[in-house]
């Protein structure tokens, strides 16, 4: 057991949930203002592939992830035009930023690094690993939460900030009322277009910056369909949440462990088919054994909210 639960498969499980959460918070903002973004799969994917493209163009760590952040807000963008203005489902335009996300990143990655399947740059810097004065010198505590990428001690805080912003300032409210009756908001005269866009952007920001994380913090590369089903799993996530950051967080934690968990497994002898399938399989035992209808209440909702 020692071997298999010890204090570097809580700190790789710290880096597991960073995506998930990143994009599940994006999620958690859409949900608010009544959109139910089932293409955070695509954005996180998007955002993979604009980091490393970033960091390949420009050498730049910093500039890699606002490449990130840019791109993804392209999709996102994309996504609000056709959620909001048209009116299309947003199921449907969902999927639809899924499958444009995975054809665009693998032609591009076949037209401008001339690779299949895979990019790699034994050269190209990852994200830097940050040592927190005092906690690093803690046993155990110090070995987890020290020496993880920008990224993860940013996603902590984003937590913080966007309980806070929620249900503890005036625009905040703003935007749960845009959500929660749109018709009413509108009466008093509250922008609700202009609400749901800037949660979609919102999220599509979120969303490149869990790409960035996937594909230079966990690791330094990028690989075709590398998501792997994040962006379901952290849509997931904030149904269990109740699209609220702290439940969110919460339920990132139980699923970017499992995905650590599943790697470690690995190491026992264990076909990579059948631990890989963890996380997924408790995925589906948390949507049964911890449903509610709250979720199904904002995917009805996202289906008028912007009419």
């Amino acid at each position: 057991m020692d071997q298999l639960i010890d204090v570097s498969l809580f700190a790789a499980a710290l880096r597991m949930i960073t995506p998930i959460l990143l994009a599940a918070l994006g999620g958690a903002i859409c949900a608010r203002v009544g959109l139910f973004n089932v293409g955070l799969e695509g954005l996180i994917l998007v955002g993979a592939f604009s980091a490393i493209l970033g960091n390949y163009l420009t050498g730049s760590i910093t500039m890699a992830i606002l490449f990130a952040i840019g791109c993804s807000l392209l999709f996102a963008l994309l996504f609000a035009y056709m959620s909001i203005n048209l009116q299309a489902n947003v199921i449907v335009v969902g999927i639809a930023i899924n499958f444009l996300a995975a054809g665009l990143t693998t032609f591009a990655l076949r037209a401008i690094f001339n690779v299949k399947g895979a990019y790699y740059d034994k050269d190209m810097q990852g994200l830097p690993k940050l040592d927190i004065p005092l906690i690093k010198d803690i046993p155990w505590i110090g070995d987890v939460f020290s020496g993880q990428s920008i990224l993860v001690y940013v996603s902590i805080i984003i937590v913080i900030l966007l309980q806070i912003y929620l249900y503890k300032t005036v625009s905040g409210f703003r935007l749960l009322a845009a959500g929660e009756n749109p018709t009413a908001a509108r009466s008093i005269g509250l922008p609700v277009r202009r609400i749901q866009y800037l949660a979609v952007l919102l999220c599509g920001a979120l969303c490149g910056l869990a790409g960035a994380q996937l594909s230079l913090g966990n690791v330094t590369m990028f690989t075709e369909g590398m998501t792997s089903g994040r962006g379901f799993i952290a849509l997931v996530a904030t149904m269990l949440g109740q699209s609220n950051p702290i439940g969110v967080a919460g339920a990132s934690i139980l699923f970017g462990f499992m995905e650590a968990l599943s790697y470690r497994l690995q190491n026992f002898s264990i076909p990579s088919n059948l631990s890989a399938m963890l996380p997924f399989v408790v995925t589906i035992i948390a949507m049964i054994f911890f449903k509610n209808n709250g979720y199904k209440d904002e995917a009805k909702k996202s289906n008028g909210s912007s009419r």
